[in-house]
């Protein structure tokens, strides 16, 4: 037995929506069954037999092309997922817990947004191979920036991700330990950990000096490599390995920390990204993700 979650997509509000009539009958046609079952949330679950690897891949394929023609989201499960087979939740920031990328945010008070996201477009999609060298290249681009950019980014652009704080409340009422790492900045880090109730967090630290950005980045600059360790070791100390963790983001420098989780989850992600994660958030918010889990 296996079973396709549909969850729906956001409203041009940014409020979670439902599934129309048509919807759900379309996925009746394509799994082919009506065996379903409403879930509290709004969200149905199919069961349907358990499938072949060559099968699963085809269904897979044809519940991707389905949520984009609908505009919803779906999940193919061995299982109802467990919160208690899982202890850490790690979560990228930018574009993931939150709607912006900071830095290009901050560029936009020097008039350098577009020459410092297109350099973070390229480097999300995975086409700049060294991260780390490509966000020196940006953060040097906002030299003598008054840091007050910073605090008007926080309260005039920064919005939070549809669903992410039911989301993290959620796993930590299952004791889930849920981290921030990202490849941002602390001051931005700070914030969204208090606003949403991560336990710890992990990001890079612009050099600040008479109250301008230097340009520079002080300690090591957390890269895919670095977020892949940290959420090692907050598995590790609290012993488990990381198929006990969920990991979930959007970008390239995501893809380490993915790779060796437990269930990975792209969201809005670019093609390269969603394509090597396990489940995919596409059209609506986090907490479609409670939906995979029984």
């Amino acid at each position: 037995m296996a079973f396709v979650v549909l969850s729906p997509g956001l409203t041009a509000d940014g409020q979670r929506g439902r599934i129309s009539p048509s919807t759900r009958k379309a996925l009746d046609e394509l799994l082919g069954t009506q065996d379903r079952r409403p879930r509290r949330s709004g969200a149905i679950v199919w069961r349907i037999a358990t499938l072949g690897p060559s099968p699963r891949t085809q269904l897979q394929a044809a519940l991707t092309a389905f949520s984009d023609e609908h505009r919803v989201d779906t999940a193919l499960l061995e299982s109802p997922l467990r919160w208690r087979d899982f202890v850490v939740l790690a979560m990228d920031m930018d574009s993931t817990v939150i709607t912006i990328e900071c830095i290009d945010e901050i560029a936009d008070f020097c008039g350098k947004k577009q020459e410092v996201a297109a350099i973070t477009e390229a480097a999300m999609r995975g086409e700049i191979k060294d991260y780390a060298e490509s966000l020196r290249q940006r953060v040097a681009l906002l030299a003598g920036l008054s840091a007050t950019a910073l605090e008007e980014v926080i309260r005039y652009r920064l919005k939070f991700t549809p669903g992410v704080k039911a989301l993290v409340a959620t796993a930590r009422q299952h004791h889930v330990h849920a981290l921030l790492v990202s490849g941002g900045f602390t001051q931005f880090t700070g914030f969204v950990a208090e606003k949403i109730g991560f336990d710890q967090t992990r990001s890079n630290t612009l050099e600040i000096i008479d109250g301008h950005l230097t340009g520079r980045l002080l300690g090591n600059i957390v890269d895919a490599r670095i977020k892949q360790t940290t959420l090692a070791l907050a598995c590790r100390s609290r012993g488990v390995t990381m198929q006990q963790s969920i990991a979930i983001g959007d970008g390239a420098n995501d893809l380490k920390m993915m790779k060796r989780s437990g269930l990975s989850v792209a969201h809005r992600a670019k093609p390269a990204v969603a394509a090597q994660a396990m489940q995919a958030i596409r059209h609506g918010g986090l907490d479609n993700i409670l939906d995979w889990f029984e």
